[in-house]
């Protein structure tokens, strides 16, 4: 495959390193979610190494997804016009960058600044994979080659936990950063040999008022998601909801007047564009919601430590990966209206399941809930993803795969949000009798005593994590009120584990739903706009 001329469509067809070339594609996809998955289990030793507060714990998350989930359109569309392999390649460079400083850092502010320069490369990185496959596979190829491309995303959700806890077993946290940068050096490398120049065949200038209206709209709403679930709706996150709601309206307006629009707004009414972008957003929404709170529940109530919760994990990777393999031939006979909610509805049938832990639950209980979200995950993501890259034109690949990475990112960082502020508050709620419980108890004793047990108490009902530490630094003082603290954070956490769960599974059930009245019926994604067009 020649890497510096244009390749015409047959050219490609031939060239057996087309699949060579959707590797480099997908260990560039795999470093960028594996960034966000990884950090799951790592979070717990930066906190005790740099003295987070609930504060920078929350920057240290956000300071990756919010530019990330912000960029993604402007950086696709910008990755037209520049060359969708420079852009992939700058984007790599630039998150190897932010790798390297994450690993030397030893300050919050350093890490923060790392995460931020990170989830910018994974802005340019995401939309450039998705756009680069479009362009390299022919028609006939592309369902098979999208599906291995969301099995990689789904992969990523269990590697990342699972490496980041093999490397804490041996080494500090900053190898968990500094992973990354070997693999980023192969795929840049890899990408100049394997991969086509290719951009957008139009000419027009980029549409830097409707990038800026975009990254507004997104970032605004993200932070505003984010900060008003954990900390409250008054004041900032408000204010940011409002002017998330303005700059999308004025992104509207602006996008359908413009005789060159970042983003076709026509595109995103159709009902098969739609209907699957709807279908990506809620489907990553409850996956990381889901691994959220089981990640929390295997370390903090199993006991297990990063690596074990890692290959605990791996179940899910596993089913994604078979479902994504069953998606493209399912699609292809009974077409994407049964497929996608079909595959939602899996999805949620796994989140009910956890409606019923307990604290006797198992870790089986968690394999089976786990396996069918995966089934569930795989069975929809590659059709979906199929049908929104095949809802635009050859020259705005990268704006489709924008519009598709933008889903999963958001999706997320709702999930964590919504999700995560359902389980905190269900826990704390749970936790508020023991609280009182133990403050009486107190009440007799020293007044030293008595304030150092209403604080432990209430320091446990501040999450799962922080109510396992505080019973075990209670075991040697006082075992009966250890025991009877970790059975109370065990009890809660698992009942908000539920109400968690139970909420997930709904919202996709409401989206299934959605998504099979929006989908039109018909067989498969139409492609039309790409299929045969000559790689620009």
């Amino acid at each position: 495959m020649s890497t510096n001329t244009e390749v015409a469509t047959e050219d490609r067809a031939a060239d057996p390193r087309r699949w060579w070339a959707l590797g480099v594609l997908c260990v560039s996809l795999l470093v960028v979610v594996m960034a966000n998955t990884s950090l799951i289990v790592a979070l717990p030793s930066m906190t005790r190494d740099l003295g987070l507060d609930s504060s920078g714990m929350q920057w240290v998350v956000d300071a990756y997804t919010v530019p990330c989930a912000a960029l993604m359109l402007l950086c696709g569309a910008v990755g037209d016009r520049i060359g969708r392999r420079h852009a992939l390649v700058g984007g790599l460079a630039l998150f190897g960058a932010g790798a390297i400083v994450g690993a030397v850092a030893d300050t919050t502010a350093g890490v923060i600044v790392a995460r931020l320069v990170m989830g910018v490369g994974a802005a340019v990185i995401m939309p450039a994979t998705l756009a680069l496959l479009v362009a390299i596979f022919p028609r006939h190829e592309r369902a098979r080659a999208i599906s291995l491309w969301a099995a990689t995303s789904g992969l990523a959700i269990a590697v990342g936990p699972l490496l980041s806890g093999a490397l804490l077993e041996v080494t500090e946290w900053g190898s968990t950063f500094l992973v990354n940068v070997p693999i980023v050096v192969v795929a840049v490398v890899a990408a100049f040999w394997l991969l086509p120049v290719s951009r957008s065949t139009a000419r027009s200038p980029i549409d830097w008022v409707g990038g800026a209206l975009s990254v507004i709209t997104v970032g605004s709403l993200v932070y505003a998601v984010i900060d008003g679930f954990h900390s409250g709706w008054a004041g900032l996150p408000t204010v940011l909801s409002i002017v998330a709601a303005a700059a999308a309206i004025a992104f509207v307006v602006w996008e359908r007047r413009h005789p060159a629009p970042l983003l076709n707004i026509r595109r995103i009414t159709d009902r098969t564009v739609g209907g699957a972008t709807l279908a990506v957003l809620m489907l990553f929404l409850a996956a990381f919601g889901v691994i959220y709170f089981v990640a929390q529940h295997f370390q903090s109530v199993f006991g297990y430590g990063a690596l074990e919760t890692g290959l605990r994990l791996l179940p899910l990777a596993f089913a994604v990966m078979i479902g994504s393999v069953v998606s493209s031939p399912l699609t292809t006979r009974v077409g994407l209206r049964v497929v996608i909610p079909a595959g939602m509805a899996l999805a949620a049938v796994g989140a009910f399941v956890l409606t019923a832990v307990d604290a006797q639950s198992e870790y089986g209980h968690f394999l089976i809930a786990l396996v069918a979200m995966g089934l569930g995950m795989g069975l929809a993501e590659p059709p979906a993803t199929d049908a929104i890259m095949g809802g635009f034109d050859e020259s705005d690949l990268g704006a489709a795969g924008g519009v598709t990475d933008t889903s999963i990112e958001l999706g997320g960082s709702l999930g964590i949000a919504v999700i995560g502020s359902v389980l905190a508050t269900e826990y704390r709620n749970g936790m508020s009798d023991t609280v009182t419980a133990v403050s009486g108890g107190a009440a007799g004793q020293p007044p030293e005593v008595a304030d150092a047990l209403s604080g432990a108490a209430s320091a446990a009902s501040e999450s799962v994590g922080a109510g396992s530490a505080v019973a075990t630094e209670l075991s040697t003082a006082s075992p009966t009120l250890a025991d009877e603290l970790r059975t109370a954070v065990v009890d809660s956490f698992a009942a908000a584990v539920g109400t968690a769960s139970a909420v997930a599974g709904s919202v996709l059930i409401a989206g299934c739903v959605v998504v099979a009245l929006t989908l039109p019926a018909r067989r498969r994604p139409s492609t039309s706009a790409v299929a045969g067009a000559p790689v620009r």
